[in-house]
């Protein structure tokens, strides 16, 4: 995964991409994820991540997402 993560870095220097814009997109993928691994359960989203909910619930605003649990289907 490390040689991934070094290609992709020079891939996004060479692109021109500013250090900025990476983090932030790397921020929003990241929180994104989490959400998703926990059908949208924000507090088990947070400790995945390591982050208070409060910290989660601003991170989602400040990137737009969707942050509402996803209903179960009755069976």
């Amino acid at each position: 995964m490390k040689e991934e993560l070094e290609s992709l870095v020079s891939q996004m220097i060479e692109g021109g991409i500013k250090f900025e814009d990476a983090i932030g997109e790397f921020e929003k993928r990241f929180v994104k994820k989490a959400l998703e691994a926990h059908n949208g359960n924000q507090t088990k989203a947070a400790r995945l991540l390591g982050i208070h909910r409060n910290t989660l619930s601003r991170k989602i605003l400040e990137h737009g997402l969707d942050h509402k649990p996803k209903k179960r289907r009755k069976r």
